[in-house]
């Protein structure tokens, strides 16, 4: 398992692709690729939009409140556990998983928070990947080299459990 330390929180705090106020202003950006959704919210607001996610990765909760727009979604489900601030194993298993063998919905049993990097990790050039930033509105990062490039540096201030 992988624990991100309380003195590197704060790197995580800035978006990890770029922000959009909400799902429509980045709907075009989405069209002929493969979309994958972190976050209850922003999976709920994909759908909505008329936008079934490729994968989704919920936890049934926003902001550290129960989510209520959970998405129900007629996929594969895989549940896994992922205390707050890791990475586990068993979440990166699912992730590589459900992205070989899509469509899916990963089911956290803890915090899919940092889910979005062994994502882009694991997803194919082109993919987008989408996660919710509290307060501000939607993340988008496109998955390129230096994406994969990024969340690898990100991966280096985690420590091995």
């Amino acid at each position: 398992m992988l624990r991100l330390p309380e003195a590197h929180r704060d790197l995580f705090k800035k978006p990890f692709g770029t922000l959009y106020g909400n799902i429509d202003e980045l709907l075009p950006r989405l069209e002929g690729r493969a979309v994958y959704a972190v976050g209850d919210v922003v999976t709920h607001n994909l759908l909505a939009a008329g936008v079934v996610p490729d994968i989704a990765i919920i936890d049934g909760y926003t902001m550290r409140m129960p989510c209520t727009r959970s998405p129900l979604l007629r996929a594969r489900r895989l549940t896994v556990k992922n205390p707050p601030g890791t990475i586990t194993g068993e979440l990166e298993d699912a992730i590589g998983e459900i992205v070989r063998n899509p469509p899916g919905v990963i089911f956290v049993d803890g915090e899919e928070d940092l889910a979005v990097i062994p994502l882009v990790l694991a997803a194919p050039t082109g993919a987008a990947v989408l996660y919710g930033q509290p307060g501000e509105g939607v993340v988008l990062r496109l998955v390129d080299a230096p994406a994969k490039q990024e969340a690898t540096s990100m991966l280096n201030v985690f420590v091995r459990e």
